[in-house]
């Protein structure tokens, strides 16, 4: 018998605040539940080629029984499929199948179709409802959650989007039995990263998670921790949700730099984290052991720590100027005084920057 879901609100202003439910087999639900937030008989499911065949049939028959029809676009997984080209392919294949104003789009997957989904709902027909059903670690603790939109240019990462915050989101942990080992590790480094930035006492229990551990807690404690940032600074403009970036700036790059398929996400970020603290140590004084534990935590979930010469830091630096973080040629750097402590700076120079990619070689 499975315990009850957890609930954790995003409270915005109205009519952009919305549930996120997290629990065990609630796929089998999810139809009714989403009934009562769209008044709207059609919707697209856009999935992609690993989890469509896997979940996609689930959700088909959840909305039925609530009056809901659906067809489903699937895409190419991973990170290739994060292009313009392909919004304007599924838009194309949604007028084709009658959708309209009056539909609603599912993201059913991971980060990449989160935010490839979210963007063709912020912009198909000037904009129609979002449903979020992430099913990897990443989506799940932080990419489903906020309403950032989006998709990548060949000189970086999410540098054409939209804000379009989902109606809801249904994280059934259930879904994440069925990742490999590669992809449920890579997920732990946004975990981490908010233990970082809000919660140092959470370490310990990212830490000890194991195969046989029941996540649902841990992934609402993190769904809480990225719900308040985005309440406190929903569209970034005060500074608070930049936080969110800890280890962002350089992991960014480095897997913009690495060809979008040498690092999964997490993995990149990893090594953002690593160079961020380093940062944070020199510009803030970071406390060494507490930079040891977030380091310990990311080999725990065997995330790289250390950097091959095949991406050279005047490839890392270059891709970082076209990054958003960028103001006016000054690095808006977010870095840490202790955990939970984050201040976002301008005051991290590109000297400061290739010192700490030097420091991971």
């Amino acid at each position: 018998m499975h315990k009850p879901p957890i609930s954790v609100r995003v409270n915005l202003s109205h009519p952009n605040n919305y549930e996120v439910i997290i629990g065990q087999n609630i796929l089998e639900t999810c139809g009714e539940k989403i009934a009562q937030q769209i008044y709207s008989q059609r919707c697209v499911i856009i999935s992609d080629s690993n989890v469509a065949p896997l979940y996609a049939d689930q959700v088909k028959q959840s909305l039925i029984k609530s009056g809901i029809s659906s067809n489903t676009v699937t895409v190419p997984a991973g990170e290739s499929s994060k292009f313009l080209s392909q919004v304007e392919g599924i838009c194309r294949e949604m007028i084709t199948n009658g959708h309209d104003r009056h539909s609603f789009v599912i993201a059913l997957g991971g980060g990449v179709i989160g935010d490839l989904a979210g963007l063709v709902a912020a912009i198909f027909y000037r904009g129609i409802p979002l449903i979020q059903i992430p099913t990897t670690i990443v989506s799940q603790v932080d990419s489903s959650i906020g309403g950032k939109t989006g998709v990548n240019a060949p000189e970086g990462k999410n540098l054409i989007g939209a804000f379009h915050q989902p109606k809801l989101v249904i994280a059934d942990t259930m879904t994440l039995k069925t990742l490999p080992e590669r992809e449920f590790n890579e997920g732990f480094a946004e975990a981490i990263k908010h233990a970082a930035i809000r919660d140092g006492d959470m370490l310990e229990e990212i830490v000890s998670v194991n195969a046989s551990s029941d996540l649902d807690s841990l992934i609402a404690k993190n769904v809480a921790i990225k719900a308040r940032v985005v309440e406190e600074d929903e569209k970034e403009l005060l500074g608070t949700r930049a936080h969110l970036n800890y280890g962002h700036t350089i992991g960014h790059a480095i897997e913009a730099a690495g060809g979008y398929g040498k690092f999964l996400h997490g993995e990149a970020i990893s090594l953002g984290l690593v160079c961020a603290n380093s940062i944070s140590s020199k510009l803030f004084g970071f406390p060494p052991d507490q930079s040891d534990r977030i380091k310990n935590a990311l080999i725990k979930f065997n995330l790289p720590v250390n950097l091959d010469k095949e991406i050279t830091t005047d490839e890392i630096l270059t891709i970082m100027k076209a990054d958003k973080k960028f103001e006016n040629g000054q690095i808006r750097f977010v870095a840490l005084h202790e955990l939970g402590k984050p201040e976002l700076t301008d005051k991290v120079s590109e000297t400061m920057i290739s010192e700490a990619i030097a420091e991971i070689r």
